[in-house]
């Protein structure tokens, strides 16, 4: 069931390299400041699990895209704000010292412990179509971190119909056969290639795997340098896979 081709073939607008403004608002879920992005009538929305280091223009960006590229497929999208204003600090990653990796790792083992942020989910889920009982179908986007909360969020009994992870962190490949659901995963060239094979061969569901084998970790998001041409062009090449992806599958 894993599918071969490139998913790219949706057209999105230009990426804005630097200054971009948003194009959504600020609301609250479940007690949680959260960027909310489409129009309020689509039927279909999304829920994005940013990284670590939290609201990033082009993690925001990345969610106008989503929104309302396609002028017949529009999707509500919203990004919670899981950290409670408190992120990690991007100058952190990489941890390429001592000091750095001591921050990361207290950061990963409380507030972006995994579990925490999984059971919340769909509480959130539940609270956005309270208010809005227009939404008849939900996919699920992670970054990094947000990649692993994903995997974990996918399981028997999800809320989402399609999942995808992006740059995913901690991949393990004893977290596949638990997946319910149709799952793109877009490695870069910093995920462990050998786990992401293992991965995917442990999936029972609809998959497609694409590598991006010259983008770093967060290339999707908040590490994303889109003055950087091939960085943009990549970053472009993502969000029309993921379009692709849940106008497929939702």
């Amino acid at each position: 069931m894993a599918s071969q081709h490139s998913l790219a073939c949706c057209t999105i607008p230009p990426v804005v390299s630097e200054g971009y403004e948003p194009k959504g608002e600020y609301i609250t879920i479940d007690g949680l400041k959260t960027y909310r992005t489409g129009p309020a009538d689509a039927k279909h929305a999304i829920l994005i699990v940013f990284d670590i280091f939290g609201f990033f223009p082009q993690t925001l960006q990345g969610a106008d895209i989503l929104a309302t590229s396609d002028k017949d497929r529009k999707y509500q999208v919203f990004i919670p704000d899981f950290f409670e204003g408190n992120p990690a600090d991007i100058s952190w990653y990489p941890p390429d010292n001592e000091e750095k990796g001591k921050k990361l790792g207290a950061f990963f083992a409380g507030p972006a412990a995994p579990a925490k942020t999984v059971s919340r989910i769909p509480k959130i889920v539940d609270e956005i179509n309270s208010k809005n009982s227009g939404i008849s179908s939900w996919g699920i986007l992670g970054f990094c971190w947000g990649g692993k909360v994903t995997n974990l969020s996918s399981t028997e009994g999800t809320k989402f119909k399609a999942a995808v992870s992006a740059h995913p962190a901690m991949v393990d490949p004893a977290d596949a056969p638990k997946v319910t659901i149709p799952y793109l995963m877009l490695p870069s060239k910093d995920e462990d290639k050998e786990a992401v094979k293992a991965w995917q061969q442990g999936l029972k569901v609809k998959n497609h795997v694409e590598l991006f084998d010259d983008q770093i970790h967060g290339f999707m998001a908040a590490r994303s340098n889109l003055s950087d041409a091939r960085v943009k062009e990549e970053y472009t090449r993502g969000y029309k896979t993921v379009l692709s992806w849940f106008h497929e599958n939702l």
